[in-house]
């Protein structure tokens, strides 16, 4: 008759061997912090950059409200203050039809690479076939080109191209258009984002029946906001302080955008005309508040895409 063998209780591991488990609160009052003379002095650090990053936009709003002549004095606190040049610029200069030039090929331009390039970075998530890796190097390998090596080539394009008797090249089109084409670093970004969604997504909407392109727009754009916010806020602001682009299409005064109207508003001084850089320190201030409103509204989703992109 067999014997059964003797059941030993299993041994209990000691406290010390099981691993502590900490909440979110124990977890960062265990992190080592800084004394009270790091934190001062890190304060102070900020502080330093904060006022050396304010100091030239302080200083322009300073020198827009100078009298003329008076507009690169040092002092910041003009006596009296001139408001009146915030009436004048729209009457000197067409400034208002330049603002509107500016917004339409910056809201374009940045609608344009955004789906494009979304589409393309999705094409690199989702799809795998042979040489995908290459391809996307070779991407990636056009960002070493410099601008001006393709600068030629891309307005001899839009050169060529007729539509209704108009030459492209005179127009607003190649402003924006050559973004329909998607861009490199927006491909890269997006596609880093893309690689933290879950896949299990994908192949629950593929087993639904759900097409490529339908997985990209139901599933890939609504999770990607804060990323395509992100590459939106970046290309408007390339598009709105872009001059090179609009000095080589540009010959009409009408289809200025902001850049290349205040450009040619300060070589009008160097034709006779009464140097007036109050009126273009104005324009200055006008031209930079836009940019800080987009930043200001859109300020979560533009650092959590950047926080986020790369995590996977």
């Amino acid at each position: 008759m067999a014997v059964a063998p003797e059941s030993r209780p299993l041994p209990v591991p000691r406290v010390a061997d099981r691993p502590i488990e900490r909440t979110g609160d124990e977890a960062q009052s265990a992190r080592p912090r800084m004394g009270g003379s790091g934190q001062i002095l890190v304060w102070a650090l900020l502080l330093i950059l904060v006022l050396a990053f304010l100091y030239p936009f302080v200083w322009l709003i300073s020198a827009s409200l100078k009298p003329q002549g008076e507009t690169f004095t040092s002092s910041l606190l003009p006596q009296p203050l001139i408001w009146q040049h915030y009436v004048e610029i729209w009457s000197a200069a067409p400034a208002l039809r330049w603002f509107f030039n500016s917004a339409l090929v910056g809201i374009l331009a940045s609608v344009a690479v955004v789906f494009s390039s979304a589409l393309v970075a999705f094409g690199f998530v989702y799809q795998r076939f042979p040489g995908r890796d290459a391809l996307f190097g070779l991407v990636i390998a056009t960002l070493m080109l410099p601008q001006a090596v393709v600068m030629v080539p891309k307005f001899l394009i839009w050169h060529s191209i007729q539509v209704g008797g108009t030459n492209l090249a005179a127009t607003q089109v190649p402003l924006w258009a050559g973004n329909l084409f998607a861009s490199p670093i927006y491909i890269f970004l997006l596609r880093q984002f893309f690689l933290g969604l879950p896949r299990d997504l994908f192949e629950a909407a593929k087993v639904d029946g759900a097409n490529p392109l339908r997985i990209w727009w139901s599933i890939v754009l609504p999770l990607s906001k804060p990323a395509l916010v992100a590459v939106g806020i970046f290309e408007f602001k390339s598009s709105w302080t872009d001059l090179m682009a609009p000095l080589i299409y540009l010959q009409n005064r009408n289809l200025f955008t902001l850049p290349l109207g205040l450009k040619a508003f300060v070589d009008e001084f160097g034709k006779g005309g009464i140097q007036r850089w109050d009126l273009v320190m104005t324009a200055s201030v006008l031209f930079t508040i836009p940019m800080l409103i987009i930043f200001f509204l859109a300020q979560k989703h533009f650092i959590r895409g950047i926080a986020t992109t790369g995590m996977k």
